[in-house]
């Protein structure tokens, strides 16, 4: 996910030219000092079906996360995840592109109804509007978007048919807080894939979206643990954690998860 002016993007996001938001301005204490205090909150921003939504609510009540998911907002009434998360007892909103004149007003309105939570994070699951810098500089260290490739290959549309045409052996998916620059935001984590000889698009982008979803959850728990941060470099660390890099099934890419 990625915002400006200066053209479209992946799933039909502007794409700016102005580099990332200065990061070492973010004091990530006090997000780890909040979590100190009570669950991590989280605002889920879908426009479909929302498999990685459902796949996170899962997740936080399984594993007794300490996190909660405070509301799910969409941009489209017929979003198949609403009423699967108001099932669930999560409360959701309805913030319709359609009625507002420009990308400004309905951002506004969309901020206005995510701040009424006031979330830790705005986690990006499937949301197919353009966002727009201004928008991402309020959320800025803690708006973050899933990218079904190996970032910063393949950045934009058709990400699956671009490794096919490419011949890469590894096609894969990246969790990465949002910028202002097209899909080049921190690295948080990487899951992969192999590509097959008999791969199309569409299977390729279906083998993958399992990886998706459990990295996404992985992703969730660092969070609601308050282990992520920012420093300096615009580089993400997670503490306690040896490898942010996963494979096929879900496990760390090098044994042993946790540093001594």
């Amino acid at each position: 996910m990625s915002h400006g002016e200066a053209g479209v993007g992946k799933d039909g996001n502007s794409v700016s030219q102005a580099g990332v938001y200065n990061f070492a301005t973010l004091n990530s204490g006090n997000i780890v000092a909040d979590l100190e205090n009570g669950s991590c909150r989280l605002v889920i921003l879908i426009s479909g079906r929302g498999s990685n939504m459902q796949t996170i609510v899962d997740t936080i009540e399984q594993d007794a996360l300490p996190a909660r998911v405070c509301a799910v907002v969409s941009n489209r009434a017929d979003a198949a995840g609403l009423p699967w998360a108001s099932e669930r007892g999560i409360p959701t909103h309805v913030v319709p592109h359609r009625d507002y004149a420009t990308r400004q007003e309905f951002d506004a309105a969309l901020a206005d109804t995510i701040d009424a939570y006031e979330p830790d994070y705005v986690v990006l699951a499937g949301f197919m509007r353009v966002l727009t810098p201004a928008f991402v500089e309020r959320y800025e260290g803690r708006l973050l978007n899933i990218h079904p490739s190996l970032l910063p290959a393949f950045p934009g549309l058709h990400t699956h048919q671009q490794a096919l045409d490419e011949g890469v052996q590894w096609h894969g998916c990246t969790v990465h807080f949002v910028t202002a620059k097209l899909d080049h935001g921190p690295v948080v984590a990487q899951g992969i894939v192999p590509v097959l000889g008999e791969d199309d698009a569409e299977s390729l982008a279906a083998r993958l979206l399992s990886v998706e979803h459990k990295l996404y959850a992985q992703v969730v728990r660092w969070l609601a643990e308050g282990r992520v941060s920012l420093d300096e470099n615009h580089r993400v660390h997670v503490a306690g954690v040896a490898t942010r890099a996963f494979l096929p099934d879900g496990t760390p890419a090098i044994s042993g998860k946790e540093l001594s």
